[in-house]
């Protein structure tokens, strides 16, 4: 089996799996920006959203299997990443929560599940939370929702390095503001160095299905944090993924793929 940093090199070097042919993709105007979307199959919706600096390309070995799985597969890339430009609006989770949703609404779609990673992860329970007549479930790997749930990180970590220069190389190759990628960095830290900063009281209002899902050897959650947010969300799933790290979609991708099936397809 290879190691989790061979895989870290792997994807740095060469990206997540392509995306799928076959798609249908538009763009909403929202808050002062284009927000790319993209969507595959039909059946239940099933919104997918990506990390801090990245975008909708990393659920490439996603895609395939929730369309197999009779899902439609919305992918959306926010603010200042991937296809959509950034706008002039302060950056915040909840701002791109709420373009979530008016995507959603350009759709036709009502209600719908999200796969969220890390920030998406984030951005899908702060869904849960405040639009809960939306949401059918969150399957929520490796996010936090306060300050004290992330790690005190070396910004030295090769993996760090890694990873910016992969977002640094897609930005460029994506984005419809190739120029802007120091700006949309600038934002995004920003807004981290204050959110999201929930409480427990607003956690345990949460009454959509919830599987708090982390990496066995996540890089930036606190095990501790991921405990807390089990014990606060009603009836939330823990889901523990072995033998990866906060990249587990791309490092093990059937493992992470039958975790999210079991939990989405369950009644």
């Amino acid at each position: 089996m290879p190691h989790i940093d061979d895989d870290l090199h792997h994807f740095a070097l060469h990206g997540a799996a392509s995306l799928p042919t076959g798609r249908v993709e538009g763009h909403v105007e929202f808050a002062s920006a284009r927000i790319w979307y993209a969507t595959f199959g039909s059946g239940e919706a099933v919104v997918l959203l990506h990390g801090a600096f990245d975008n909708s390309e990393d659920w490439g070995y996603q895609i395939p299997a929730l369309v197999a799985s009779g899902h439609r597969a919305i992918l959306i890339d926010n603010r200042g990443r991937g296809r959509s430009t950034l706008g002039i609006e302060t950056l915040s989770y909840e701002l791109m929560a709420d373009e979530v949703l008016a995507v959603m609404d350009a759709l036709g779609i009502s209600n719908f599940s999200v796969v969220g990673w890390s920030d998406g992860a984030t951005i899908g329970l702060i869904l849960a939370m405040q639009h809960p007549s939306r949401i059918t479930s969150v399957f929520a790997f490796g996010g936090s929702m306060d300050p004290s749930g992330v790690k005190d990180v070396d910004p030295s970590m090769p993996i760090l390095g890694l990873v910016f220069g992969r977002a640094k190389i897609d930005y460029a190759r994506l984005s419809p503001e190739p120029a802007e990628f120091e700006e949309m960095r600038k934002a995004v830290d920003h807004m981290m160095r204050s959110q999201p900063d929930y409480t427990a009281p607003e956690l345990g209002a949460i009454r959509t299905r919830v599987a708090i899902v982390i990496g066995e050897n996540d890089e930036f959650i606190k095990p501790e944090h991921t405990e807390y947010l089990v014990r606060t969300i009603p009836r939330a799933r823990l889901i523990s993924l072995p033998n990866v790290s906060h990249f587990a979609m791309m490092q093990r991708p059937e493992d992470f793929n039958r975790a999210m099936l079991e939990f989405l397809d369950a009644r």
